[in-house]
C-alpha cells in the first residue's frame, strides 16, 4: 500500500473497446458503489474513480479484480474487511494524511451499507478528511422499486438477529413504523424469518422477496407475509442473495373498547399467546403489545 499508483499501471479504463484516461483525484476517501450483480450497472464516474485512485481498498480482492478486469483497470486492490480493519484502517488513514486519494468499494453495491466501511468513513470524518460518495447500485433500493410496495417512506433495517427471540423482538419494535421495511436475509433463514414476520407483523401484511437482483435468475415474489412464508417453507434449497420487504402497517380503526372485548373473547378459548396472535392478525396491531394487554387484563381480575 506504500507504493505509488503510477508504478501499477496507467490511470485509465476501457469502455466499448476504447481506452478512456482517468484524471488524478483530489485527496479524499471516495466511497464507490459497484454493481450488485450485472457488471454493466456501474457509472462512468465510478470507473474513473477506480482507475484514478492512488489507493483502492475492497472487501475481497478476487471479487473486485473481476470488475477491474472487465473495464481494463490496472489499479491494484488491497483488502480491507472486518477481520483486518484494525491493521489496514490506520494505513488507509495514513494515505489520506499523505495527501493521497483512497477509493473504497464493497463486494457489491454501496459501501457502508451493512459492511465495515462505515468504521473507516467515520474515522476519516473525525480526522477531518474529505469523504466523497460516488453513488450507484443499491440492493435495498433496487428491491424497493421492484417490490410494488409503497416507496414514499421506507426504512432499511439490515439483517435481523439470527435467534428466534431476538428476531421477533426486533420485528415487534419495527411493527408500527409507518414505512415499508427493507431487510437482508440469508437463503437458508428466509423461510423461518418470513414465518416469524407473519406472526409478529401480521399474516395479511403485504410483502415481497427479491432474489438475485440484476443477475440472470433475478426473481420477485409478491404477496402477503403468510403467503410468502408458506411458499418458502416448501422450497428445500433456496439460493442467491435475498432482500425482503414488508409494506407499512394498515391503518387501525378498531375502537379501543372493541379491542378489549375481542381480547376477552379470544382468551376464553385460546392460550394467551395464541389469543394475542389472533388479535394481531385481525386488527393489525403488534402481537407483543396485545399480549401485554392481555396479561394486564388478567392481572386486574386476579
Amino acid at each position: 500500500m506504500n507504493e505509488d499508483h503510477s508504478s501499477g499501471g496507467a490511470r485509465s479504463f476501457r469502455l466499448h473497446n476504447h481506452t478512456v484516461p482517468a484524471r488524478p483525484l483530489e485527496p479524499a476517501l471516495y466511497l464507490v458503489a459497484t454493481p450488485i450483480g450485472n457488471l454493466g450497472d456501474i457509472t462512468l464516474r465510478a470507473l474513473e474513480t477506480l482507475a484514478g485512485a492512488d489507493v483502492l481498498a475492497c472487501e475481497d480482492t478476487r471479487v473486485t479484480r473481476v470488475l477491474l478486469d472487465r473495464y481494463g483497470i490496472q489499479n491494484r486492490p488491497y483488502a480491507y474487511h472486518e477481520y483486518n480493519a484494525d491493521e489496514v484502517g490506520p494505513r488507509l488513514l495514513q494515505a489520506l494524511e499523505a495527501g493521497r486519494s483512497v477509493a473504497l468499494v464493497s463486494d457489491a453495491g454501496t459501501p457502508l451499507v451493512s459492511d465495515p466501511g462505515y468504521r473507516l468513513a467515520q474515522q476519516a470524518i473525525e480526522a477531518g478528511y474529505r469523504v466523497v460518495p460516488i453513488p450507484g447500485a443499491s440492493a435495498p433500493l433496487a428491491a424497493l422499486v421492484g417490490s410494488g410496495l409503497p416507496n414514499d417512506a421506507f426504512l432499511f433495517a439490515g439483517f435481523l438477529p439470527t435467534k428466534d427471540k431476538g428476531k421477533r423482538d426486533r420485528l415487534a419494535e419495527l411493527a408500527t413504523v409507518p414505512a415499508t421495511l427493507i431487510f437482508f436475509e440469508s437463503p437458508h433463514r428466509i423461510a423461518a424469518t418470513l414465518a416469524a414476520a407473519a406472526d409478529v407483523l401480521g399474516a395479511e401484511r403485504p410483502a415481497a422477496v427479491g432474489r438475485e437482483l440484476t443477475k440472470t435468475f433475478e426473481e420477485f415474489r409478491r404477496g402477503t407475509l403468510a403467503e410468502l412464508a408458506a411458499f418458502y417453507e416448501t422450497v428445500d434449497n433456496v439460493k442467491g442473495e435475498i432482500v425482503w420487504l414488508a409494506g407499512p402497517p394498515q391503518e387501525v380503526i378498531t375502537p379501543e373498547a372493541d379491542i378489549e372485548a375481542m381480547l376477552r373473547d379470544l382468551s376464553k378459548t385460546m392460550p394467551t399467546a395464541k389469543a394475542a396472535a389472533e388479535a394481531a392478525r385481525l386488527t393489525g396491531l403488534p402481537r407483543k403489545d396485545l399480549y401485554q394487554r392481555l396479561l394486564d387484563m388478567k392481572a386486574q381480575h386476579e
